[in-house]
């Protein structure tokens, strides 16, 4: 319980008359225990907190960047009135800096014996789950002199997912899938593809392709027509360790191969091939497994919602080992982890056989764009030194991206921005190439 601001101002109105007219004791008590009088039967006119009766329900996921309403019931089990202010606390990153103050406190106004609803409309700023914190709700009574305050325990989770932002590439690599599977052009024969159908002969065709035995029975020459095969195994492999956690812009590294992952991901269960998905540093921090593919996104987003980079330096070894585990038949494994020297040549390059003697292999790393626009800078010394560190930084990432390119992986290097639907193209390449 609590005297609120209009009960101080009262007081100190009071005192004004007191201390000109009769100052003293006297005076004090003649102002002040009307005052304390009304503040008692205000606080016993207010409604208590402790009966009410609080339920949740709303949102339980969300994408980072969107909205999610979250519905609080209160019912007022007490003969009185029940005139409040509600706050539902929740973690500050569950709101856009500046708009907590707004979004988490409620007026209220319930009769006796009713029940009223409030939303608390959310906006988180990272992944993960938000859990609801107290509720906090403040009883005044009718003249709204004094409160009684209470805190109750309404237990609520939202899921914040990855964004997807790069699902506006998929149109555009959908399309170029649909070529590659003979909907809207003719394909070429390729070490991994299948044979499809026959057609007629047309000048510039492959003679590899022409099918003497079907050309024996018609009169023209025919040729087969392949499709790449479907039903390859691709297992996306996040590394969670400490460089997952640079920062590029906005965001830790993770963020953006989850997001490239996601693409691929996608692209390849409408190219009816299955996807795995594997989270690793020091132990396996996520895994999935056999999905069909309309439950292979929500899935994959679920599982990618609360991992956060560990400050650990990732066990190549066991990665390896996880890897050849979950892909024990001949498969595409996508390395999404980072292009850095020291780890690459002391982590990766000594196993990187394990995988590559039986697997296909492709490598995606974030690369920061701060790193290529000081390259440009010569306006100063400064300038001059930066754009020198961000060259020797660039020729050692070739170096390395060159020294995986000799023990056979595809190595994808690219921009935030641009690393999903570059690995995509790759995908895409390789499929084409009947190399998966």
């Amino acid at each position: 319980m609590a005297p609120t601001g209009r009960a101080a101002l009262l007081a100190a109105l009071g005192s004004l008359p007191v201390g000109i007219w009769e100052p003293g004791w006297t005076g004090l008590l003649a102002v002040n225990a009307p005052l304390a009088v009304a503040c008692a039967c205000d606080y016993a006119l207010a409604a208590p907190v402790r009966t009410l009766g609080l339920t949740r329900s709303g949102d339980t996921s969300v994408r980072l960047g969107e909205s999610a309403d979250v519905t609080l019931t209160v019912t007022n089990p007490s003969r009185r009135p029940l005139r409040a202010r509600l706050r539902d606390a929740w973690p500050p990153s569950s709101w856009t800096p500046g708009t907590e103050t707004e979004a988490s406190r409620h007026r209220l106004t319930i009769p006796a014996g009713e029940r009223r609803r409030v939303t608390t409309r959310l906006r988180p700023t990272r992944r993960g789950d938000r859990q609801a914190d107290r509720v906090t709700v403040r009883s005044y009574g009718p003249l709204g002199l004094f409160t009684r305050q209470g805190t109750h325990k309404v237990p609520w989770t939202v899921r914040v997912l990855p964004p997807f932002t790069s699902r506006k590439h998929l149109p555009s690599k959908l399309a170029r899938l649909r070529e590659l599977d003979g909907r809207t052009s003719v394909l070429t024969r390729g070490e991994g593809t299948e044979f499809d159908s026959l057609r007629a002969y047309v000048p510039g065709d492959d003679t590899r392709s022409i099918d003497w035995r079907a050309t024996a029975r018609q009169s023209e020459v025919a040729v087969r027509t392949w499709r790449p095969e479907r039903d390859r195994h691709i297992l996306l492999v996040l590394d969670t360790g400490r460089t997952s956690a640079g920062r590029v812009g906005d965001a830790p590294r993770l963020d953006a191969s989850m997001d490239a992952a996601l693409l691929l991901a996608a692209l390849a269960s409408r190219a009816g091939d299955r996807v795995d998905l594997l989270a690793f540093d020091r132990r396996v921090r996520a895994l999935v497994q056999g999905r069909v593919s309309g439950d292979l996104l929500p899935s994959l987003v679920n599982a990618m919602a609360t991992l956060e980079p560990e400050l650990v330096e990732t066990d190549a070894r066991g990665l390896t080992a996880a890897a050849l585990r979950t892909a024990p038949r001949r498969s595409l494994i996508v390395l999404l982890t980072t292009l850095d020297a020291t780890p690459v040549e002391e982590g990766l390059l000594p196993v990187l056989s394990r995988l590559t003697q039986r697997h296909t292999v492709v490598l995606a790393s974030v690369a920061d764009p701060h790193v290529a626009s000081m390259s440009q800078g010569r306006g100063d010394v400064d300038a001059v030194y930066e754009a020198a560190a961000a060259a020797q930084a660039h020729t050692e990432r070739d170096r390395t991206a060159e020294q995986l390119r000799r023990r056979g992986v595809t190595v994808v290097d690219a921009t935030p921005e641009e690393l999903a639907p570059a690995l995509a193209d790759a995908y895409l390449a390789l499929k084409s190439a009947g190399r998966l």
